[in-house]
Formats: C-alpha cells, structure tokens, sequence
C-alpha cells in the first residue's frame, strides 16, 4: 500500500462523521441554551469521549476485580502491563 493510500486512509480514520442518535427533550433544550450553535458538535463530542473513556475504566476495573477474585495474584509490573495491553486494543 503507498503511503499517500494510508494518508488517505489515515485522515478519512479522524475526520468527522454525522451520526443519528435521538437526546432527550431537555438535554436539548439545555444544550441549545447554553451552547452556541458553532459549538455544539464539539461538545457533544468531548462529553461523548469523557463518558466512553469512563466506560472503558470501569470495564477495565471490573476485569481486574475478576482476576483478583479468582485468586490470581498479580504483581504491580503485571497489572501495568494488562493496563498497556488493554489501551494498545483500544488504540490500534
């Protein structure tokens, strides 16, 4: 694959997409008067990645809470390294 093909890829990958999704009336409401209309997708878009983040620790949290569980003992460089391992899966 030529590198202008993966650039292509690559900038397609972090460009903004319009999505469908239903809010609630007065989610709405309070974003439309607290934010101006040029702003509103990207704060939207910082609270969706503020919310999945969480999510993603909490699943994370919930994973290591069953391997302690079953009593599996972990050291500290181990449990690093899960953490490493789990954020590359997100990140690749």
């Amino acid at each position: 694959m030529s590198s202008e093909a993966k650039g292509k890829r690559t900038a397609k990958k972090n460009q903004a997409q319009k999505i469908n999704f239903m809010i609630d009336h007065e989610v709405k409401k309070e974003l439309e008067m607290l934010i101006p209309p040029g702003r509103r997708s990207r704060v939207v878009n910082e609270a969706l990645k503020k919310e999945l983040f969480a999510l993603k620790r909490k699943k994370l949290t919930e994973e290591l809470l069953q391997l302690r569980n079953k009593n599996v003992s972990l050291t500290e460089d181990e449990i690093v390294e899960e953490i490493r391992k789990y954020r590359s899966k997100d990140n690749g």
